[in-house]
């Protein structure tokens, strides 16, 4: 039986977001980007989530409006603390210190 090739153009655009159906999967997700330490890759982990849950809806509870909550969120951006202190209320979840 002869294998057919794909081309990666070929491929579906991966969206994590339709995995992110519960508090567990998201704390796991979020964890393990922390542990990466690298802030645009966090915020663009909040994007993530936040698409999961419902742009509109995390807006509207962290009090910012949909577009700065997108501005705030992609992948090369570097959002406040506080902005993403209010994300993580707004989702459900909160960051923990933990000893290295």
């Amino acid at each position: 039986m002869k294998q057919r090739r794909v081309k990666t153009p070929e491929l579906p655009e991966f969206d994590v977001s339709k995995y992110l159906n519960d508090e567990a999967s998201i704390a796991e997700y979020l964890t393990m980007v922390i542990e990466e330490d690298d802030p645009a890759l966090l915020a663009a982990t909040l994007g993530d989530i936040a698409k999961a849950r419902g742009m509109t809806d995390i807006a509207k509870s962290t009090g910012l409006t949909r577009e700065a909550l997108y501005k705030a969120l992609r992948a090369d951006a570097q959002p406040r603390f506080d902005t993403v202190s209010k994300v993580c209320a707004a989702l459900g979840v909160k960051l923990v210190a933990e000893p290295a």
